[in-house]
């Protein structure tokens, strides 16, 4: 059976890897969705002894952080759990025992209060979180998909009418990010760390490859970036006889800086390309790394001069989060293109490409 609304609140459940996400929006009418109320909860603790996510430590540790977080949520938005008229979950990509929880949690409670739900595609969330900011973007745009996992450009005209352009033959700007800093010896997750190391370093100290940097299309590839960060920091701890972790902080500091910039050059060259291919002049960033200071501040200078508007996910939405869930499902009913529903049966995508969910 499926249910269609009108003036609608969703709670949205995030829980597709390594966070544990919920949020409240409201719906009225035709206006744009507006957040209530979100909750977050990060694993990075429990994860760094191993050096990455433990999926099974994940999910045990999704079960114990969901129902506290939805109260939390409901508190701060000043609603009930039964003044909720739609259950949204991640329903993938992702780890499959992780989303399992917040599938099941969702669909559990939906069942409980006879009120419908509602899988959401992940990336999807991504894409639709700068609707989320004080300066919403406006539809057609080009959106940069940039994460741990996923590194994509889209052409997006609508809510479900999507594009791909141009996506990563390998390894993810974040997975580049992160491998190149767990090398170095600065921990998990290392991204971030990274980042912050190389606000001290020389962006030019060390020439690193920009994989597909002058190529003709909008794909994009960081394996043989982060093989060319592994060989440089060999061969400076042979000429300093050291192991890579013990090199000088300030040689640590230029490599971050170098690797950060290579990754950097080819995400504004290959979306200005999109821009200039699409002949749209909006720009979306959205994932995890679109919260990377020197991303952010390339792109704003580049289409400050090409008169393009660029839109970002407020930085605490940058990550995974249930706000972004209950705003993709939030649209999508909004704009008609799917109904919520009163099946409660449930099962998740661990793999699930976003054109799978176009609308043409």
């Amino acid at each position: 059976m499926s249910v269609t609304l009108q003036n609608f609140c969703v709670l949205g459940i995030e829980s597709s890897c390594d966070e544990t996400g919920v949020g409240l929006v409201d719906v009225c009418g035709t206006d744009l969705p507006v957040l209530r109320a979100h909750a977050l909860f990060s694993q990075i603790d429990m994860h760094q002894a191993y050096g990455g996510v433990v999926p099974e430590l994940a999910s045990r540790d999704h079960i114990r952080r969901v129902l506290p977080l939805a109260r939390q949520v409901l508190t701060q938005a000043n609603r009930r759990l039964g003044d909720v008229d739609v259950l949204a979950f991640t329903r993938g990509p992702g780890l499959a025992g992780a989303l399992l929880v917040g599938a099941g949690v969702a669909c559990a409670l939906a069942a409980a209060l006879q009120k419908p739900v509602l899988g959401v595609h992940h990336l999807e969330g991504h894409l639709l979180s700068p609707f989320l900011s004080a300066d919403p973007p406006c539809f057609p745009f080009v959106a940069l998909l940039v994460s741990g996992g996923h590194t994509q450009l889209m052409r997006v005209d609508g809510v479900g009418q999507y594009q791909l352009l141009g996506e990563t033959l390998d390894d993810a700007a974040g997975e580049a990010f992160d491998k190149s800093a767990k090398l170095l010896g600065l921990g998990y997750p290392g991204g971030q760390a990274l980042s912050a190391l190389a606000q001290s370093g020389n962006a030019r100290a060390f020439h690193l490859p920009r994989p597909l940097l002058h190529s003709h299309g909008l794909d994009f590839s960081f394996a043989g970036l982060k093989t060319a960060v592994m060989v440089q920091a060999k061969k400076l701890a042979a000429q300093q006889g050291c192991a890579i972790t013990a090199l000088p902080m300030s040689v640590l500091a230029d490599l971050a800086a170098s690797t950060q910039a290579a990754i950097v050059d080819v995400l504004v060259a290959k979306s200005l390309a999109a821009l200039h291919g699409t002949g749209l002049e909006r720009l979306v960033v959205a994932g995890g790394v679109g919260a990377n200071r020197l991303l952010r501040d390339r792109l704003n200078a580049e289409c400050s001069g090409r008169a393009v508007q660029v839109h970002y996910p407020e930085l605490d939405l940058c990550t995974d989060n249930g706000a972004m869930i209950a705003m993709a499902a939030a649209m999508r009913l909004q704009a008609g293109v799917q109904t919520a529903h009163c099946d409660y049966a449930f099962d998740v995508k661990p793999r699930w490409a976003l054109e799978q969910i176009l609308t043409r």
